[in-house]
């Protein structure tokens, strides 16, 4: 062996190994185990079928919000699905960077019967409310002088406190005073009220002006920037969780916010059923990643602090409307 070769060796023995590739929020959410993913119930799948496009066809899942929020509207909107009135209505809005719209294009398609009136003051949820749900024991001896917003909280997450935020990235909201992951849904509080916030994907009700809250009937989803100043504007009842490929890519309308102009740019929509109404060869079956969860605070650790090599910078937060749950379709 020459002195140059051996050189080479002896340099490479002493090169010390690189550290590992840091956890993405990807590969962490790869690695949760089976006992983590909770299944998310067919009746609260609303499952809508567009016109397929050629041969393909084009489905919608979208998974409805669970109680106490928007308990008005959801009940609408199953007494609406159980009816079929979504069948033979369309795609009637699509407005870059904002959102798209769907229901009846005349707006004269009678609604069946039970459909209910919500008030405006559904559009909040009392935390007290938010945490009977969840615990009554613990709800009952909660102190009065506790935050209930803070009591919420189902994950602490390192990493993201600062002299500003010393809840971390809970209090670095610029819509609420604190924001936080509630049985796997996002949420924005104050002290007293709990609200769905605007983010991508999330689905609401469409209104006229006040005191009109929407039966229902009329629905869109968000497909760019999260608007969050609609919230508490706008009843939010669910979000799109399989499909959306099939909304946001939609042709964007032409006429005044989006709004097609004629009958032929408007996409039909063929069928809209409960999950728990379809055979069951037709029935898609999801589950999500339990928010409380040792892998989800790693998760949302992850999103907060990128420390993979792409990035140079660590964020040190994360928004609300950046922190998806994970949803899978079920194994």
């Amino acid at each position: 062996m020459s002195i140059l070769a051996a050189l080479m060796l002896l340099q490479a023995q002493a090169a010390p190994t690189p550290p590992p590739e840091p956890p993405t929020p990807g590969s962490i959410v790869a690695a949760a185990p089976r006992s983590e993913w909770r299944a998310i119930s067919p009746r609260d799948l609303l499952v809508i079928d567009l016109a397929p496009k050629g041969r393909a066809a084009r489905r919608v899942v979208i998974q409805l919000v669970p109680a106490p929020f928007a308990l008005g509207w959801t009940a609408n909107i199953r007494t609406l699905a159980a009816a079929h009135w979504w069948d033979g209505t369309a795609v009637v809005r699509v407005q870059d960077n904002y959102v798209v719209q769907w229901g009846d294009p005349t707006e004269k398609k009678p609604l069946p019967a039970g459909i209910a009136t919500v008030p405006e003051r559904a559009y909040l949820t009392p935390l007290d409310t938010v945490a009977e749900a969840r615990s009554p024991i613990e709800a009952r001896d909660l102190p009065e002088t506790r935050s209930r917003a803070k009591w919420l909280s189902d994950i602490a997450i390192g990493g993201t406190v600062t002299k500003a935020a010393r809840e971390g990235w809970h209090e670095r909201d610029s819509y609420a005073e604190w924001v936080e992951v509630i049985d796997g849904w996002p949420i924005a509080t104050d002290d007293k009220n709990a609200w769905m916030p605007h983010c991508y994907g999330m689905v609401g009700v469409g209104r006229n002006l006040s005191p009109d809250t929407g039966s229902g009937a009329e629905l869109y989803t968000v497909i760019g920037q999260a608007p969050r100043h609609l919230d508490r504007n706008i009843a939010i009842v669910g979000r799109v969780i399989a499909g959306m490929e099939h909304l946001s890519s939609l042709a964007r309308g032409t006429g005044d916010l989006g709004f097609y102009k004629t009958p032929g740019e408007r996409t039909p929509i063929v069928r809209a059923r409960l999950a728990s109404e379809l055979p069951a060869a037709e029935r898609p079956a999801f589950e999500m990643l339990a928010t409380d969860s040792e892998t989800f605070a790693r998760y949302v650790a992850a999103r907060a602090n990128r420390r993979d090599s792409f990035f140079n910078v660590p964020a040190g937060g994360v928004d609300i409307c950046n922190l998806p749950v994970p949803i899978r379709p079920a194994k």
